[in-house]
């Protein structure tokens, strides 16, 4: 918080995190799990109804997704882990319990580094949160208000679906740590494939848990939770409202209190729900209906395995091994298909390359990496489609960043290109044949443009030879506009020179 080094009191704040895992079917029977659905109550059977005598059966896939996420977060995977009733009543349980995890969870502990700088960036100095535990859960139906009616209607599809919790421990002391956080966990789970975690379609959501102490104090103060946050920003704006709020409350003489609220985005401000509950207002106990889980060493390893390259990881190797910058690497990293797919594109340009003669004068992947988080970039956020829909083929791409490399298109056409390529999938060289746009890079080429540039401009050619030199860069677009662009701009300079000072 802007100026809170000044302030009285020190902010201590946990998270609880939700996530849907992206399973087939449900957490404890065979309904389709499909966020997508939009027909009320079709994705629903007897046992996510809760319907007498039906029994819930373990999805082992929501269990290794779990132990894969806790891995990823050096988290323990103990060898016993058991599935508990939380009892309480609300019309989205069909129920009247929730089947969850409390005291033998599938992870135990772990952490995750954020970085205090806008990039996370190898080699500089990062915070450890620490986290409590990650365990596996139900989720609840979803509450539809009808204002028009006045009527709140239940839709169950989502009711049964497998829910990651992860808690942390009050590691953090500002919302822009919390966003930091919350960012890089959605990153990883999605590396691991664990969820979309698409916050907007309410795939991942946030709970914060914040109360204020006297600064050097170990006692923690009155604790707030704000529930069901579904951006990492509001959840940030949440935590500096709370700060002030609770400020203004301690300050005034009077107590915080334990209470549960929400949050309007709309308003910038939390309002409050209902008092807070504690563990034991659930009644946690053994899930009569499941057996007690056994995860050996073995499983372990095979789930770690399985594990594939952590966005961290993935930051240092981009940079020792192409040479990116930071901003580069950070948008690249942050979705996995981006990232994929520009590293196939780089091998594609060194393919191509060496079936040709010339060498590339530039770095291939930094060509790469330039166009794909530019203009590339810009095209797939217009259309709103994933990386792995697009039309043009890696091998295209590719193709068209060796051409870019050797100088063979200028940087405007190969702009031209890759629009056209967007849209029809086309091959680079094709549409360049097309549009006549390969570059004009021989002297040979260009001599004869240049010598008209300098017939028609004989009063700026003896300002050059006086020595008022950046009457070039005039020439040379001159040269430019006459090529239609083609010309390579380093070439013509050459040739002016070459032909003025002799």
């Amino acid at each position: 918080m802007p100026g809170s080094e000044n302030q009285k009191y020190e902010p201590v704040i946990g998270l609880e995190i939700h996530a849907e895992l992206n399973t087939k079917t449900k957490m404890f029977c065979p309904s389709l799990n499909d966020p997508n659905e939009r027909h009320p109550n079709i994705n629903i059977c007897p046992i996510c109804m809760g319907h007498p005598g039906t029994l819930p059966v373990i999805n082992k896939e929501a269990v290794k997704k779990v132990i894969q996420v806790g891995l990823a977060l050096h988290g323990e995977i103990p060898e016993y882990s058991q599935f508990d009733r939380k009892n309480y009543f609300y019309p989205d349980l069909p129920k009247g319990y929730q089947i969850s995890q409390y005291e033998h969870p599938l992870v135990k502990g772990g952490y995750l580094e954020i970085s205090s700088s806008r990039f996370l960036i190898p080699n500089e100095e990062k915070r450890k949160i620490r986290i409590t535990r990650v365990h596996l859960e139900e989720d609840t139906g979803r509450l539809i208000h009808d204002k028009s009616s006045d009527v709140t209607l239940v839709d169950f599809n989502r009711a049964g679906v497998p829910l990651m919790e992860l808690v942390t421990e009050p590691d953090f002391r500002t919302g822009e740590e919390v966003k930091k956080f919350g960012e890089e966990l959605q990153r990883i789970v999605r590396y691991v494939n664990a969820s979309s975690a698409d916050m907007e379609k309410g795939q991942m959501r946030v709970e914060v848990n914040i109360s204020l102490r006297l600064k050097g104090a170990e006692k923690f103060g009155t604790k707030v939770e704000i529930k069901n946050i579904n951006s990492f920003k509001f959840a940030a704006d949440s935590i500096e409202y709370e700060i002030k709020r609770q400020t203004g409350v301690l300050e005034s003489g009077e107590k915080v209190h334990q209470e549960t609220r929400g949050w309007n985005e709309h308003k910038g401000e939390s309002f409050s729900q209902r008092s807070k509950e504690e563990a034991h207002d659930y009644r946690y106990f053994p899930e009569p209906d499941l057996p007690p889980l056994r995860v050996t060493s073995e499983y372990i390893e095979e789930l770690r395995a399985e594990v594939p390259e952590l966005p961290h990881e993935k930051r240092v190797r981009f940079k020792t091994e192409y040479g990116l910058e930071e901003g580069i690497i950070e948008i690249l990293v942050r979705d996995k298909g981006l990232a994929d797919y520009f590293e196939k594109v780089v091998s594609e340009a060194q393919a191509h390359d060496k079936e040709t003669p010339e060498k590339p004068k530039g770095n291939v992947a930094k060509v790469a990496a330039s166009y794909l988080t530019g203009d590339f970039l810009r095209l797939l956020r217009e259309t709103e489609a994933p990386v792995t829909d697009i039309l043009i083929s890696t091998e295209n791409f590719g193709e068209l960043v060796s051409y870019i490399a050797e100088d063979k298109i200028s940087n405007l056409a190969a702009k031209e290109v890759l629009e056209e390529m967007f849209r029809t999938g086309k091959d680079p060289s094709d549409i360049i044949n097309e549009k006549g746009l390969w570059q004009l890079s021989s002297q040979d080429d260009l001599e004869d443009i240049v010598n008209h540039i300098i017939k028609e401009n004989q009063g700026l050619v003896e300002e050059f030879r006086k020595g008022k030199t950046q009457v070039l860069q005039f020439l040379v677009g001159q040269v430019m506009k006459e090529s239609r662009g083609k010309a390579n701009p380093k070439i013509v300079q050459e040739t002016f020179k070459r032909l003025l000072i002799s």
